[in-house]
């Protein structure tokens, strides 16, 4: 039997507001901050989001075992044992792997660190692609992410339990974050995931990042939005303003106008690419590369992990405190022995004198544990990330949706670097800069909010037309199949299901849906199944040359001699949702994406799974409802 579920979750309820619409109050909702460089998990209680939403926990405990003896974070990097199981994720899997390498016993296990950038950089991911681990050894991709997953599941419900929250674990609303830039198909692999770690399909949304993020500043007060004083216009109506979320790996950026529902809406495709903290950290690695040399720093990371983590925890700390007006020394605390160790054995001299013979030695210095690097070194590592970020500040800029924005949000872990706060404000001085108290939690703390109200973000700019073959299907809302572009496959016709609004060449807005109707005859206990082909185009003007993917859709039992039967789908949320819609009785699925197999160039197919059912007593109002809440 299927379980309930109507347009925005499982669980939800309605309160009554303005103009007889309704806002869902879900159940009790946790989300996931699943990051390049750190992971994290908060959530909310229904009744607490009621009274306050800001009421969000987040976990407290992560232990570093280091300078920083708790954190709100723990880093990504998990441990599997020799049968691929899992053995400690975070804090606890990079400091027990650092103890087996002492012991010589890395051969037995498997570790892996910052590989959610796999699914940013892999242009063909499917269920079956691997990762290699710090040695070179293999393990499949979606167990890797899903036991990854799974540990933060574990330690949340561990913190629920001794915390006596009294939340129903089998009642609760999941959110997992992902990036907007990423491919549907890289969406769509850490849902896959989350489900293998045992989170329940029909209980799992996707919040975009710079989308959760958005929202959390929307409900802070005024006075934890630095930069947002005289002429903070954000959360009015009418208000444009550009995310710029900056993480461990990537730079996500979109941009969003306040409606005068309360609700947001997206104004320019989100975009972006690698330029992220670890970008940062690369250039660190490259500079010490070029003062020790690649074999000395290989055999460091391979067989040495603890000093190597004590010196990255170390420069993640001190980069966070550089400053454009620092013009002294910068002080790193290094793993002293460690290195001059590794010096003497690799390369027959002492640290003090490999230094002085390095490109840096007029710029580098050792003094005891500390290594004295010039302040304009340390910028350099910053100013090719910077530079990148700029450019796709400037370039979305230009877009014509976003000619008149007035405010630059920065949000996500690396906006927190004074050295990028400082470059933003200098090259748009005519803009407002604000950023939150909390920057590096507030795509954890907005994926929270997200999962109470789904429906936050009306309308999202589509990256690709989705399109179907029409079949026997008859269009009922003709004026939207006008506005919407017709292809041809073979002898088939296909259309695009949404309507679009052109805001300019590139940008289509997918708010309204339009519904399809088939009639069918029917007899008692018959099973039918719809069968729909759906495709995504990528390239515009070619869609005519792709081929479609197919997917066959089971229904519920239906016990009527005669039926009418009307599908929807709707792209206005993060994931594409079908819905059916058999006399009194709604099934809902989500529409999911993964690469064609066989010769199709341009095309990704669109498939369903989840179903679930839900009585309505009025379908016509219901399907209306449906409509309007896109």
């Amino acid at each position: 039997m299927y379980s309930a579920q109507d347009t925005f979750g499982r669980h939800c309820k309605s309160v009554r507001r303005k103009k007889n619409k309704e806002w869902p109050f879900c159940a009790d909702v946790t989300a996931i901050d699943f990051g390049t460089t750190y992971s994290g998990y908060a959530f909310s209680m229904r009744h607490e989001f009621k009274t306050d939403p800001l009421k969000i926990h987040a976990n407290q405990a992560w232990n570093s075992g280091g300078r920083a003896l708790l954190s709100l974070k723990t880093p990504t990097c998990l441990l599997l044992n020799d049968k691929k199981e899992l053995d400690s994720f975070g804090y606890e899997a990079e400091n027990k792997y650092a103890d087996i390498v002492m012991d010589d016993e890395q051969d037995n296990y498997y570790y892996f660190h910052r590989f959610k950038m796999n699914l940013h950089n892999n242009k063909k991911i499917t269920s079956h692609m691997v990762l290699e681990d710090i040695r070179g050894k293999s393990v499949p991709a979606i167990e890797v992410f899903g036991l990854s997953i799974k540990a933060l599941v574990t330690h949340l419900t561990d913190i629920l339990d001794k915390q006596g929250t009294g939340m129903d674990k089998s009642e609760i609303q999941w959110v997992l974050t992902v990036p907007a830039i990423w491919t549907d198909a890289a969406k769509q692999f850490m849902r896959k995931s989350a489900v293998k770690a045992g989170i329940p399909e029909d209980s799992l949304k996707i919040a975009l990042e710079p989308e959760a993020a958005s929202i959390f500043c929307q409900y802070l007060p005024t006075k934890k939005l630095h930069g947002a004083d005289e002429g903070f216009t954000m959360t009015e109506p009418g208000a444009k303003y550009m995310v710029v979320d900056l993480g461990g790996g990537t730079a996500d950026i979109t941009v969003h106008e306040k409606l005068s529902n309360g609700q947001l809406k997206e104004l320019c495709r989100a975009a972006g690419n690698d330029c992220g903290g670890t970008s940062v950290d690369g250039r660190f690695f490259q500079m010490l590369v070029k003062i020790f040399g690649g074999p000395l720093m290989k055999k460091i990371k391979d067989d040495d992990p603890s000093a190597y983590l004590d010196l990255f925890r170390e420069f993640e700390t001190v980069k966070r405190t550089i400053t454009p007006e620092k013009d002294s020394k910068v002080n790193i605390t290094i793993p002293y022995a460690s290195l001059d160790t590794h010096c003497n054995n690799i390369l027959g001299e002492n640290l003090a004198d490999v230094l002085g013979s390095s490109p840096y030695s007029k710029q580098i210095a050792v003094r005891g544990d500390k290594m004295r690097v010039d302040a304009d070194v340390m910028k350099a590592l910053f100013k090719p990330t910077i530079d990148n970020i700029i450019s796709l500040m400037k370039e979305i800029l230009q877009n014509k949706a976003a000619s008149d924005v007035s405010q630059l949000l920065l949000v996500g872990g690396f906006s927190e670097c004074i050295l990028i706060q400082d470059a933003v404000k200098r090259n748009f001085k005519s803009k407002k800069v604000i950023i939150p108290e909390e920057a590096g939690l507030s795509v954890l703390k907005g994926a929270v909010l997200f999962g109470h109200r789904p429906e936050y973000v009306r309308s999202r700019v589509m990256r690709f037309s989705y399109a179907f073959n029409l079949g026997s299907w008859i269009a009922e809302n003709r004026p939207h199949l006008k506005r919407s572009r017709v292809v041809r496959y073979n002898n088939g016709l296909y259309s695009c299901i949404v309507k679009y609004e052109f805001l300019d060449n590139e940008n289509k807005h997918a708010q309204v849906l339009f519904s399809l109707t088939k009639r069918t005859s029917g007899v008692s206990n018959f099973k039918p199944v719809l069968s729909f082909r759906f495709f995504l185009v990528y390239k515009r003007n070619r869609a005519e040359d792709v081929e479609p993917g197919c997917s066959n859709i089971p229904g519920d039992n239906c016990h009527a001699s005669y039926f009418e039967e009307k599908a929807y789908f709707s792209c206005g949320l993060a994931e594409g949702r079908l819905q059916i819609y058999h006399k009194d009785i709604k099934i809902t699925l989500p529409a999911h994406v993964e690469a064609m197999k066989g010769n199709g160039i341009n095309v990704s197919e669109v498939w369903s799974s989840g179903i679930s059912c839900k009585k309505e007593k009025k379908a016509k109002k219901c399907s209306q409802r449906v409509a309007d809440d896109f």
